[in-house]
């Protein structure tokens, strides 16, 4: 299991520090003996330019070391230009990408080919990994491969990877290997290009079939409106709020929190890996090593060019401080009890008049860089990891807790909630907190607008290029109120409304297409 393998790394590393003198003693020896002193081979990987995501990737690396590979892991964000001259420099055998944000599929796209158009990895064929939450072997295939010639190969776990790098290095077996994944990339380019989508109606039809939503419903004004910073949070209250599912994810364990503990296959080490958690959590409180802000504000809002939601300073609706943008299902919608399902957009939630928004940015992730820089200098990779894994359960728990306070008390729509945690992450309260890059909102452009309302910066938030969050433990979006509002997949789209969306966010076509390119097929 994943957890033993990184576990096994810090005894591993820990002695290869104390023997590295004497293991280039002994090369170098070799070498003037006229020897060849190779390793089973040199992996460089990053995690691509703007990103700041790297638990998966840092798993990787460790996994690759513990079994004899030479790993240069070259942390977050690394441009495609920095990634290929330190693989050249290196003399790398194989370039793995990593990414979490849908605007990393692009910048992948991007540092394929510039490998195509650089001699030194197009003439050698330099195997290009491809891994993260975001990635797929549909999309690999399809979206990255046709821009390089070399092996371009999806890696969906840590797991996999040993057993890929070894059959791409295998002197006997790389041949078979490369010709069976190029013969399933054109298998999933066919399967994919044959497949029947759903087709899609016009956006006038998709708009004339929005959600009709009872607005004598509508949640009550907040209790006050404007802006609200909130420091230092109690951690011990936030760990009340975790859900522990995806922590296992990270581990590569599968199933359910908590049937995952007594799971038959994978349950002793689930427990193994969450008591350590436990230790770790506790540690983490007691020494304030990490700290957690949040910033929210409610305001006044209304629907605007039927997809949009514009936002306002004042009740009287004079002062508009910004237009979330929003998109609307485009697909033919079925008909259900007689009854057609309707082309949903965020916006159908919002009442013409007397309406209100919420929009917060959290953070949990002040200290890991340096607690992190700590446990790698005494070779704690386990901890590592683990610390960075139990700053994004904390960063979504403030989530949780700030959107709880939200409804029963800021707000105060739902002052009478009286929820346990298994309800909350099951969602069974009154309102909905759609997030940027996730199905109801898709693109990421919405942070930016958000960020220059709510100032997160003044909590130690910020944005990279590629809107993705730092520090990597942060979560944004907005509170949608309504009794009926709902999450929904926007799916995909039609040029019609692509050109639409372009032109209300100002953007030319080609930038839109960069921006959506999940919802263009």
């Amino acid at each position: 299991f994943l957890p033993q393998v990184v576990k096994s790394a810090r005894v591993m590393k820990s002695a290869v520090a104390h023997l590295v003198p004497y293991i280039e003693e002994e090369k170098r020896q070799l070498e003037a003996a006229g020897g060849d002193v190779k390793p089973r081979g040199k992996i460089v990987i990053a995690t691509v330019k703007g990103d700041v995501h790297d638990i998966g990737k840092n798993i990787v690396s460790v996994v690759l070391q513990c079994n004899n590979y030479e790993v240069v892991n070259m942390g977050v964000m690394v441009p495609a230009q920095d990634i290929l001259k330190k693989a050249k420099e290196e003399g790398a055998d194989i370039i793995g990408l990593s990414g979490l944000i849908t605007p990393s599929l692009e910048e992948m796209q991007h540092v394929a080919a510039e490998m195509q158009r650089d001699e030194y990895f197009s003439q050698r064929r330099t195997p290009l990994l491809i891994g993260g939450a975001t990635t797929s072997r549909v999309h690999t295939a399809v979206k990255i491969s046709p821009h390089y010639e070399g092996p371009v190969v999806y890696v969906p776990d840590a797991s996999r990877s040993v057993g890929v790098c070894s059959e791409l290095l295998s002197d006997e077996r790389a041949a078979a290997f490369i010709a069976e994944l190029k013969a399933d990339i054109e298998k999933t380019r066919a399967l994919h290009a044959s497949k029947k989508q759903t087709p899609l109606v016009s956006l006038s039809a998709a708009r004339a079939n929005k959600a009709q939503v009872d607005f004598s419903r509508k949640a009550p004004p907040p209790r006050f409106t404007g802006r609200r910073v909130l420091k230092n949070l109690d951690l011990a209250e936030l760990a009340r709020y975790i859900d522990w599912g995806p922590f296992f994810q990270t581990w590569d364990l599968a199933g359910p929190y908590p049937a995952i503990l007594d799971d038959e296959i994978v349950g002793t080490e689930a427990r193994k890996v969450f008591a350590d958690a436990q230790v770790l959590l506790k540690k983490i409180i007691d020494g304030r090593w990490l700290q957690a802000h949040a910033v929210f504000g409610l305001y006044p809002a209304a629907p605007e060019h039927d997809d949009d939601i514009a936002i306002y300073a004042d009740e009287a609706r004079t002062l508009k401080l910004m237009t979330w943008h929003g998109l609307r299902m485009q697909s033919e919608r079925p008909v259900v009890d007689g009854v057609k399902r309707p082309n949903r957009a965020l916006a159908d939630f919002v009442a013409p008049e007397g309406d209100h928004i919420g929009l917060f940015a959290v953070t949990a992730g002040l200290g890991v860089d340096k607690k992190e820089a700590e446990f790698l200098a005494v070779h704690d990779d386990y901890s590592a990891i683990m610390l960075k894994a139990l700053a994004d359960r904390l960063a979504e728990a403030a989530a949780e807790w700030l959107h709880e306070r939200v409804r029963r008390e800021f707000w105060g729509y739902a002052a009478d909630e009286q929820l346990g945690n298994e309800q909350l992450i099951a969602e069974q309260y009154r309102g909905i907190r759609p997030a940027p890059g996730y199905p109801a909102c898709p693109d990421h452009l919405p942070k930016r607008p958000l960020f220059e309302l709510l100032v997160p910066e003044e909590i130690g938030m910020g944005l990279t290029d590629s809107l993705a969050m730092t520090p990597a433990a942060s979560v944004s979006g907005f509170y949608l109120a309504h009794p009926d509002a709902a999450y929904f997949n926007v799916g995909r789209i039609g040029d019609d409304q692509l050109r639409d969306w372009a032109a209300r966010n100002g953007l030319d076509e080609a930038a839109a297409r960069r921006a959506l390119a999940p919802q263009l097929g």
